[in-house]
């Protein structure tokens, strides 16, 4: 498997027949600057959303339309993503489970919240916000934990899942900080090894991965901080 840190929380997942992007926010996005949306979509067959803000759903409307990719959603943000035209849909909501050709998506909680705001200044509520326990076939298993908090029941995500990494968010004020990131981890999980995401792009979000590294310390979970852009082989 391979996995590519795409700035912000957007990742790449390649794997069998799967090419995988997740939570694809390339236009605007400071973390994504320089690198090359097209190599970043090139190929893909799936895109899988853990909620439904703008930097979050990102480029996702186009992207489907230029590359034919199925779309992943809990149900709100589907119906909404349908309406904006996009025509391969899957829709799923907290605790159900997609399959697809080689692998599975359920939709784990997150605490956090997921609306799109309209020209007109009206909020809309686009489901509850989710992290997405992705299992393959032929690859390790992948926990993005989407937009959240620490809450007990990641260690039931844990006794469920087993995920073997876990794409975790670290940049505090939207999401928890690398410190308390980093207890989830220790507390919850047995990740194999664990990526941080969410920061290091708006600058009011942390910008260093320090925190999360230095709360990590002693713990048998390996934790990889790649550069944007940089391919990581599992």
């Amino acid at each position: 498997m391979k996995i590519t840190w795409l700035g912000h929380s957007a990742f790449r997942l390649e794997t069998g027949h799967a090419k995988i992007l997740i939570d694809p926010f390339f236009t605007g996005n400071p973390g994504f600057a320089g690198q090359d949306a097209k190599d970043a979509a090139n190929g893909i067959t799936h895109i899988l959303l853990t909620h439904g803000h703008g930097d979050h759903v990102g480029d996702t409307v186009k992207l489907a339309a230029e590359t034919g990719a199925t779309v992943l959603a809990n149900a709100d943000l589907a119906a909404w993503l349908g309406s904006k035209g996009v025509q391969k849909l899957e829709m799923g909501n907290t605790g159900g489970t997609v399959g697809f050709d080689g692998f599975s998506v359920t939709f784990t909680n997150a605490l956090h919240s997921s609306a799109q705001i309209t020209e007109d200044g009206v909020s809309h509520a686009l489901g509850n916000a989710n992290g997405l326990m992705l299992h393959f076939e032929d690859g390790p298993s992948v926990h993005h934990m989407g937009d959240t908090d620490i809450f007990s029941d990641m260690g039931l995500i844990n006794e469920l899942h087993e995920p073997d990494v876990g794409l975790v968010p670290i940049g505090d004020r939207f999401t928890m900080g690398g410190a308390v990131a980093a207890l989830a981890c220790q507390r919850f999980f047995k990740f194999r090894h664990a990526i941080p995401c969410h920061y290091g792009s708006f600058p009011i979000v942390d910008q260093t991965a320090d925190k999360f590294v230095s709360g990590m310390d002693g713990s048998q979970t390996r934790v990889d901080v790649p550069k944007v852009g940089q391919v990581l082989t599992f």
